[in-house]
């Protein structure tokens, strides 16, 4: 049995992957899991009653459970989810799996937009973040226009936005050289990508970017699946391409972008999340609800690792991601060429 349909009233019923719908109430679970570890694990390691006691608002850890773990695992599962979405929109515009933020540039542009503000203003969580969505933005747009310039390839937009995000790194490495000692370190730590410290005050409005940015692209998941079967099929069955992309992308921008202006760039979620989902659930395009669930997971498995490996000590996430994440992209670029 491969599908369920289940009835909605009125006549009209709803059809149910049943094996996508197993995998994704798995994920949901292993994260769950991995939040709870997390929750558990501070400065020692608390029992889960005790953790569950505190979140009823009783005990002796309740702060430290709900006021310094709480928001940081929050951040976990929301940016880790906003990652896998923002993946798997740049995957199906592409229609190929190294289609992905932080591959094309559209991260080093957000880092370089924050890296502005640490230069030239004072920052705060509001210019860091604006500075983050503008600078993904206009990184967006030099890619887009130069590879759309003699008809839309995904390919063609994969490698000039691997030149894009070089010539950026370079001119955020510039930027750094050129810095103020104190400005240098903050946005050499910043770069490193990590959930340390995040308060509820942080995330709150990202959040809710996210949770806004995820709802709109829900309505725009099923012209988005057929634009990824091909360009006529998706013109013949109504679908206006040019507009579509161009709301997708800036969509996909937004989610990237909001979690690199409060967390820094997280490299790999968004490359290897869209790619773990779809073969997961064995569908043909890149759906859009595991690879939110397998972000989820990965960025909240990730960051309880990076808490434990050198404890006491707290490693950035995107140390941890940028290890486990470089070895699937090695997989992935032999993958690739064997074809």
């Amino acid at each position: 049995m491969s599908s369920l349909s289940l009835p909605l009233g009125t006549g009209r019923s709803l059809r149910v992957d049943v094996r996508t719908s197993v995998v994704c109430l798995v994920l949901l679970v292993f994260s769950l899991i991995a939040a709870m570890a997390s929750l558990c694990y501070g400065s020692g390691w608390d029992r889960p009653s005790d953790v569950l006691a505190a979140l009823r608002g009783e005990g002796p850890i309740q702060v430290s459970v709900t006021q310094w773990r709480m928001p940081r695992i929050v951040a976990a599962i929301f940016f880790g989810a906003a990652l896998g979405l923002a993946g798997a929109i740049f995957q199906n515009i592409t229609r190929n799996p190294l289609g992905a933020p932080d591959i094309i540039g559209l991260d080093a542009g957000a880092y370089t937009g924050v890296l502005l503000v640490f230069t030239m203003t004072v920052a705060t969580e509001a210019s860091i973040t604006l500075a983050a969505i503008c600078g993904g933005l206009i990184a967006a747009l030099v890619v887009y226009a130069l590879s759309a310039g003699a008809g839309f390839s995904g390919l063609r937009l994969i490698v000039i936005g691997i030149g894009v995000q070089a010539v950026l790194t370079a001119v955020n490495s510039w930027i750094i050289l050129r810095a103020e000692l104190d400005v240098a370190i903050s946005a050499s730590v910043w770069q490193a990508g990590s959930l340390n410290g995040l308060d509820w005050v942080d995330i709150d409005g990202p959040v809710t970017i996210i949770v806004v940015l995820a709802l709109l692209l829900t309505l725009l998941s099923r012209p988005m699946h057929q634009a990824a079967l091909g360009d006529e099929l998706a013109i013949s069955s109504g679908v206006g391409l040019g507009r579509l992309r161009i709301l997708l992308v800036l969509i996909g921008v937004g989610l990237s972008a909001t979690v690199t202006g409060v967390a820094g760039p997280i490299v790999f979620i968004a490359l290897s999340a869209p790619q773990i989902g779809r073969r997961l659930t064995a569908a043909a395009g890149v759906p859009l609800l595991p690879a939110a669930l397998t972000g989820a997971f990965l960025l909240t498995g990730s960051d309880l690792l990076a808490q434990w490996l050198l404890a006491p000590t707290m490693l950035p996430v995107g140390v941890v991601t940028t290890g486990v994440g470089g070895l699937y992209l090695l997989w992935l670029l032999t993958k690739e060429i064997r074809r």
